[in-house]
């Protein structure tokens, strides 16, 4: 008997040693890795709301809001009387939203657009705002874009071609 205490002695001691709580390792916090600069340019960082005209033709009008992050540009029409007044955007006509991102002050431009047969589709073109000044903005859009029959971009035909286009802003004294 003299031998089977020893053994039971060894046999307590692993059981009390694998039964023991363990300490657990210190919790290391994690912070996600900081978000990357927006960069947008020179004169863009602040807001840019505000009634715009286009600098080419001047019946082509925009009522911008700016949130800080987003920039909101709803077209509107000029009066038919030809008053330099605007009549409020319509839910079917052309907006323009862009974002303050790192990519850059990056969005699209949302419209209606037409299949070969005449059905209306929703199209959207690819913007960037390019430049923010006293004077106004200037945008870099696609001018135009292909879609099949289904409302989807069409597979062929070549690229869209991005055109500047200078956005004027409107002064109180502009309409005199």
């Amino acid at each position: 008997m003299h031998r089977a205490l020893p053994s039971l002695a060894l046999g307590f001691s692993v059981l009390c040693l694998t039964a023991c709580p363990t300490k657990a390792p210190p919790t290391v916090e994690t912070r996600p890795p900081p978000a990357p600069p927006i960069r947008v340019p020179a004169g863009c960082e602040g807001s840019q709301a505000g009634e715009y005209r286009h600098a080419d033709n001047p019946a082509f009008r925009y009522h911008g809001e700016d949130d800080g992050g987003t920039l909101s540009l709803a077209v509107v029409r000029a009066r038919a009387d030809g008053d330099a007044g605007t009549e409020p955007p319509e839910s079917s006509t052309a907006s323009i939203v862009l974002e303050r991102t790192p990519g850059g002050f990056v969005g699209e431009t949302r419209a209606t657009g037409f299949t070969g047969s005449g059905a209306p589709c929703p199209v959207a073109f690819p913007t960037e705002l390019v430049a923010c000044d006293d004077a106004g903005l200037t945008l870099r859009a696609a001018a135009s874009t292909s879609i099949d029959e289904g409302c989807r971009p069409s597979r062929s035909g070549p690229p869209p071609v991005r055109l500047r286009q200078v956005l004027l802003r409107d002064t109180p004294d502009a309409g005199l």
